[in-house]
């Protein structure tokens, strides 16, 4: 049996970023064949990985990247806990990631997994998850990304609380200057903040008009029976425009509106007009930490006990 060697065990541990006793382990396995032992930590780190993909992971970090002002992606890589979102090593990694959906040709999180990782193409986007979850020892996940691109305007990018919330920016515009940026930058931290669905109206299907209307008929007819069809259809317009403003960004009440009335499309069309440029929103991306998933809750001292005397 060949001799584990300190500079063999640290050769390894600089090529798999695993932990050091994993690393002479698998060299004692392998009888120090480094190529043997890469492989082992692999397939160990891969049922390391399935261990623990059962496990709730909705902390994490939302990335966005610029390049060129006109390229950019943004990335939601979740987490089991908000203490490894902190870590530099998640958040290296989490770029990482935010610079392949910069690049990528996949059009789903499918087709994203298996391309080639920049980082090292020796691994799929998905091994290298695998590799990344060994290492941070917590269930990581890709959860999704969203590239975009302008040519003839720019990207915006904002993110709010140390990437609890991530927002993209496409706008349009023959005038690129400090005030559009500005204008861009608070477009964007509207959208943060008041978690708009759609850009305008014009993305909104017919389907869920007619849904809404239905359901928003119904109530009307509940509070007032005796009511006759044109005051009902009164009250149904009344409410429906009112939820259209607010799931709409340029419909929506600008954040910063002196008179608390200015509409963000108006608020747009007012920096256009001082700076002689014509701009438009095309659409914005907003991500936020965790949405829509179910949150483990339980006593982080008490489940770091259980593994100590486990």
């Amino acid at each position: 049996m060949a001799a584990v060697t300190a500079s063999m065990v640290k050769d390894l541990r600089e090529q798999t970023g695993a932990g050091m006793m994993d690393c002479k382990k698998a060299l004692a396995e392998t009888d120090g064949d480094m190529e043997k032992a890469l492989e082992f930590l692999r397939e160990k780190g891969q049922a390391t990985a399935e261990k623990k993909a059962g496990r709730i992971a909705a902390e994490g970090l939302v990335m966005t990247i610029v390049e060129g002002d006109n390229t950019a992606s943004i990335v939601e890589v979740n987490s089991e806990t908000d203490f490894v979102a902190k870590n530099a090593d998640f958040q290296a990694y989490v770029e990482q990631v935010a610079k392949q959906a910069l690049h990528t040709s996949a059009s789903d999180l499918e087709g994203f997994l298996a391309e080639k990782w920049e980082a090292d193409t020796e691994k799929t986007v998905e091994e290298a998850l695998v590799a990344e979850i060994a290492v941070i020892g917590e269930n990581l996940k890709i959860r999704r990304f969203e590239k975009l691109t302008e040519d003839n305007g720019f990207i915006a990018s904002y993110i709010h609380m140390g990437g609890k919330i991530g927002v993209l920016v496409d706008v349009e515009t023959d005038v690129v200057n400090d005030d559009i940026r500005e204008m861009a930058k608070n477009v964007a931290m509207q959208a943060a903040a008041l978690r708009p669905v759609y850009t305008t109206r014009d993305e909104i299907g017919q389907d869920f008009i007619d849904k809404e209307t239905e359901i928003l008929t119904a109530a009307a007819k509940n509070e007032k029976p005796d009511a006759d069809d044109k005051i009902i259809n009164g009250m149904v317009q009344g409410r429906l425009s009112k939820e259209l403003k607010d799931i709409c960004l340029v419909d929506q009440v600008y954040i910063k509106a002196e008179d608390g009335k200015q509409s963000v499309q108006k608020y747009i069309d007012e920096v256009a007009k001082a700076n002689s440029a014509n701009v438009k929103v095309k659409r914005f991306v907003r991500f936020e930490t965790g949405e829509g998933l179910e949150k483990k809750n339980e006593d982080f001292a008490a489940e770091v006990a259980a593994q100590m005397n486990g």
